[in-house]
């Protein structure tokens, strides 16, 4: 047998281990992928990127802590202006004083836009400026020496027109009792028909011969006497709705309507009554007053007869009739009893 042919038997296992072997493959087993990421990692940023993070929260930060101290603040200030701090500004109310409104509300000065309002802080309301010198009661019940704020009484109306009117030297008050108009001299005019005033509600007699129409504005009708040599006042009948403020009873109203008339007579007229009393025209009440009317002119003292009567018309207003006749016409007095007893409502 020869070297290296054995035949069947077996090999030893020296034998076999120095074998020359076909040399295996090498087998390479693949790392399994990191798992997905959804976005990069901060060392995979740019540092430009990190620093503007950076100062972003720091930025912020400070707008956080600024935030806090202006509600802090807000809050500190919003307390001191809390009522119960002020002293010196109370309102008077039953058994003791409350506070009132910080000085700031009470100021003259309106500031453009209100204060931004704050959680859990009321304001208070703005009292009244309480009186120079006024007091209110405190605690005790006894006076306080601190002003109080009490509403001050508004200011009185305007002096009422009847109150001008009793106030007025050149009007004396009516009299108590009635008095009528007596018959005066001279010799009634002739009439001829009547004048009807529709726009005051009445008809009165329309005088012929010496009495003439003339033209009504700004009344709404009127007749005159002619001129007086060397005088500007001459007879004058008119009629119209009452001009003055009516009053709650015809006799007030008559007594304003008379006051009224004097600013047809001379500068410093005064009168004196001669009759006041009630008048009934149809069905429809009235008041007549007659008065002389006393003034100067140039130097001399006159006189004139006047009356007017009230007729309470189913209109808005009385119905006026006034006549008045100066004492260098004297011998036409008469003509005012044919007026006043004959007026008729329409």
């Amino acid at each position: 047998m020869s070297p290296g042919d054995y035949g069947t038997k077996a090999v030893p296992t020296y034998v076999a281990a120095e074998a020359e072997t076909t040399p295996l493959p090498k087998i390479t087993v693949p790392e399994a992928p990191p798992p997905p990421s959804s976005g990069k990692g901060l060392g995979d940023l740019p540092m430009r990127v990190v620093y503007r993070v950076v100062a972003t929260v720091a930025a912020v930060a400070v707008v956080g802590v600024a935030g806090t101290a202006v509600v802090l603040a807000s809050r500190n200030s919003a307390s001191q202006h809390t009522p119960g701090n002020v002293p010196g500004n109370t309102v008077a109310v039953a058994g003791g004083t409350a506070p009132a409104a910080s000085p700031a509300v009470l100021s003259s000065s309106v500031p453009s836009a209100p204060p931004s309002p704050v959680a859990g802080v009321v304001p208070s309301a703005v009292p009244s400026a309480a009186p120079s010198g006024g007091v209110s009661g405190g605690p005790s019940g006894g006076p306080s020496s601190e002003p109080s704020a009490v509403a001050s009484p508004s200011p009185s109306p305007a002096t009422t027109a009847m109150d001008a009117a009793l106030s007025d030297p050149r009007v004396p008050v009516l009299p108590a009792s009635s008095k009528k108009l007596r018959k005066l001299p001279g010799k009634p005019a002739a009439t001829r028909g009547l004048i009807k005033d529709r726009r005051s509600g009445v008809a009165f007699p329309r005088f012929a011969k010496v009495w003439k129409l003339a033209k009504a504005s700004p009344f709404a009708s009127r007749q005159v006497l002619p001129k007086v040599k060397g005088s500007a006042f001459r007879g004058l009948l008119v009629s119209c709705p009452v001009p003055i403020p009516v009053q709650d009873s015809l006799r007030d109203t008559a007594f304003l309507a008379a006051r009224w008339t004097l600013n047809h007579h001379p500068s410093g007229a005064t009168i004196t009554w001669a009759a006041s009393q009630p008048i009934r025209v149809g069905k429809q009440d009235g008041w007549l007053l007659g008065y002389h009317v006393h003034y100067t002119l140039k130097g001399k003292k006159r006189t004139s007869m006047a009356a007017i009567a009230l007729v309470d018309v189913p209109l808005e207003k009385p119905a006026l009739v006034f006549v008045t006749i100066p004492d260098t016409q004297k011998k036409h007095w008469r003509d005012i009893n044919t007026v006043m007893s004959r007026i008729k409502a329409l």
